[in-house]
């Protein structure tokens, strides 16, 4: 496991829709990530239906700010082989991804990275990850501190 596998979960956490399961975990989470102390203490702070609406405007898919790694490498239209390839790293380490996104979904991939010590999706798709960050951060969103915590790492 990476000496970081604590922080990729914490930032898998982070980067999912901030319900009341999210809210309930963010002492935990300040805690056990100080890298993302900014974002947590943000988060704790915001009102829980300005927090969603938030997280709702960066992340919709219009905007520019797609959690899909394979969306910043491939588009839209390529995507069923990389998908594919995603899929086949979740089994070879023994998952099977039955979520209800799609297995490049950063938040899935960074908890892949956690649980296994596996970052050959992470460092495959850093670009994306870096231009992400980038479009994150000028947007001026503090998620975009999620994104320089974890690209830190790579």
């Amino acid at each position: 496991m990476p000496s970081d596998a604590v922080l990729y979960q914490a930032a898998a956490l982070c980067l999912t829709y901030p319900d009341d399961d999210f809210r309930a975990r963010l002492p935990l989470l300040r805690e056990a990530a100080p890298q993302l102390r900014e974002f947590v203490d943000h988060a704790a702070v915001t009102p829980a239906q300005e927090l969603a609406a938030h997280y709702m405007r960066v992340f919709d898919v219009e905007n520019q700010h797609s959690l899909y790694l394979s969306r910043w490498q491939d588009g839209d239209t390529r995507r069923g082989m990389p998908l594919v390839r995603f899929q086949e790293v979740y089994r070879a380490a023994g998952l099977e991804f039955t979520g209800e996104e799609l297995p490049d979904f950063l938040p899935a991939v960074l908890e892949l990275a956690a649980r296994t010590g596996d970052l050959g999706l992470l460092t495959e798709h850093r670009d994306g990850l870096e231009h992400l960050r980038s479009r994150l951060t000028g947007f001026g969103t503090p998620y975009a501190t999620v994104l320089d915590a974890v690209c830190a790492t790579l």
